[in-house]
């Protein structure tokens, strides 16, 4: 097997998530973390100490005049990706992208506009789609096996309770809380990049309302922040329901797929992929076949994920770790990104128009 050309990458920003790309670039074929950066050099050491990263730099220019980088994960807040998409390339590297990709659909399409002009390639880290059931939900649907998409819900939980939303919920100045969509446009990329490769070429109707379940509590600008998205989408002959919640527990993250053939739903957090059975004997008899049936699709589920335990694949980014393999490989053959730029506007197209329906600009222009 020929050996992979291997990669420099970088990471702009050591904030939480930075942690993810370096554990997933550490461990992965042809690359190579050779450099980290953020304006409070601090984090950048500390994250260089605990992947073993030989150099960290305070400044993005002198890490990358200093260190020849092939690609750059920019793991900033969304408000800074497009300069930092600009200085990365014209420095010669390919950039990996944090969601949200920008705070607007129109600076969205202009950092993609950079990167293409440069010669470049981006993607951008919607990760869970390249997890193991949504890889196996992909080959589903490629084989025919689910027929054609007739209504797609996707359903995203959010704990504001855990260490993320509490980080949030606890600071009124965190960065969420100055994205013109807040919670819900750092969240909802994971509901429409899901539901909108499901929907034919045509730009869909969107109808969205959000409203806040929680009490008040602190009497500051993290009061005011909505924490339930409802979101009805139709484009074409598919319709498709989303929904951000904050209170359902246990906390879910599913997929749910009505097709000509057959109704799948995949579980991104237990890890499932499952056909729903239908009622095919009659009377009684046939009301208790399909529970049986359904226990037996469950039970194959967890012998096929106790392999990938037993494999070493059962871990949390197995889909970064995907998704990255992917867009190295079409960095060093020139191939085509994995996720495509086009299906990468639609989705931003849609959340802009959720955040100006659950979000309207007051008359002096401001959210």
């Amino acid at each position: 097997m020929a050996q992979l050309r291997k990669l420099r990458v970088g990471i702009v920003g050591c904030g939480k998530i930075a942690d993810g790309h370096a554990e997933v670039v550490k461990h992965l074929e042809g690359a190579e973390l050779a450099a980290v950066c953020d304006r409070e050099p601090l984090l950048a050491e500390q994250l260089a100490v605990r992947y073993g990263v030989p150099a960290w730099y305070g400044d993005t220019a002198e890490m990358l005049a200093r260190e020849n980088l092939d690609v750059v994960h920019i793991t900033t807040p969304p408000g800074v990706h497009l300069p930092l998409t600009r200085q990365c390339v014209e420095a010669g590297a390919h950039v990996f992208l944090e969601k949200p990709l920008a705070l607007t659909a129109p600076e969205a399409k202009a950092l993609i506009d950079v990167v293409v002009a440069g010669g470049k390639q981006m993607s951008i880290n919607y990760w869970p789609n390249f997890d193991p059931p949504a890889m196996e939900f992909k080959r589903l649907l490629a084989a025919g096996e689910i027929g054609e998409p007739v209504h797609v819900e996707a359903f995203i939980g959010y704990d504001l309770a855990g260490a993320y939303g509490q980080a949030l919920m606890s600071d009124a100045g965190h960065w969420v809380h100055r994205l013109p969509g807040k919670l819900f446009q750092n969240m909802m990329d994971h509901i429409f990049n899901r539901i909108v490769p499901l929907f034919p070429d045509v730009e869909p109707e969107v109808h969205a309302f959000a409203y806040k379940r929680r009490e008040g509590v602190r009497n500051d600008g993290t009061d005011a922040l909505l924490d339930e998205l409802r979101v009805f989408l139709r484009g074409g002959t598919v319709s498709g329901y989303g929904s951000l919640c904050s209170h359902a527990r246990p906390v879910s993250n599913t997929l749910k797929v009505y097709g000509t053939k057959a109704t799948v739903e995949v579980d991104f957090n237990n890890r499932t992929v499952v056909q729903t059975t239908s009622q095919k004997y009659p009377s009684a008899v046939g009301r208790l076949v399909p529970p049986v049936q359904m226990a037996g699709r469950y039970f194959a589920e967890a012998k096929k994920n106790l392999g990938q335990f037993r494999r070493h694949e059962f871990h949390f980014f197995a889909g970064m770790s995907k998704l990255l393999e992917l867009f190295y490989a079409s960095i060093r053959s020139g191939s085509e990104p994995p996720i495509p730029y086009s299906e990468i506007m639609r989705v931003v197209d849609v959340m802009d128009q959720v955040i100006a329906q659950v979000y309207p600009a007051t008359e002096g222009g401001a959210r």
